[in-house]
């Protein structure tokens, strides 16, 4: 049997603390950090659809994904994720995917999708400490559409810890998301 594996990328932060719209930032090689995260994401997951906002719409023009705009971003990650989460139109599960986080390979993506069931989590780790993109099987989607606020799908992780299959990485580019300008500097080398 086909799975349908989709990808949802919150693409809808409101970049407070790099004190400018981050995901426009440029990488040394020339890519901003969300066309780098884009990529890395489109050669693993077919189907994407992305979440941002009105003022962050002009960022996919070129776009040949979903593009959802979500005017109530600034009611957190919880609402944003539950809003994309309702756009995963048949998919059997979805790795939900941060703008902010362009070092994560495509291998990473490919891998997590590969081990997604309706009935399981997949949560990434390097060096023991547990990072993004996360995958959820359809079975979760309800419970995800169900977010409010500014809190994640942690506790939907931590609830259903039978159902979460623990994936050793070599990719550090799970943990590492951009917040300031001194992580993008940190990281650059990186890209």
């Amino acid at each position: 049997m086909t799975k349908t594996i989709g990808a949802i990328v919150l693409a809808a932060g409101l970049s407070s603390r790099f004190g400018s719209q981050k995901l426009i930032q440029k990488l040394p090689n020339g890519n901003s950090v969300l066309e780098q995260t884009l990529e890395h994401i489109q050669v693993a997951i077919p189907n994407i659809e992305i979440v941002t906002t009105p003022e962050l719409s002009v960022c996919f023009t070129h776009q040949a994904h979903g593009v959802n705009i979500f005017s109530d971003a600034k009611r957190g990650i919880g609402a944003t994720l539950a809003f994309g989460i309702s756009h995963a139109n048949n998919w059997d599960a979805c790795i939900v995917c941060l703008a902010d986080m362009p070092f994560i390979k495509t291998e990473t993506y490919r891998t997590i999708a590969s081990l997604l069931q309706k009935s399981n989590i997949v949560t990434p780790w390097y060096k023991g400490k547990r990072g993004n993109p996360v995958g959820f099987g359809s079975q979760f989607f309800a419970e995800l559409m169900a977010l409010d606020g500014d809190i994640g799908a942690n506790n939907i992780v931590t609830g259903h810890a039978s159902a979460v299959l623990r994936l050793d990485l070599s990719d550090p580019g799970i943990l590492l998301d951009i917040d300031t300008p001194a992580d993008l500097d940190k990281y650059k080398s990186l890209a």
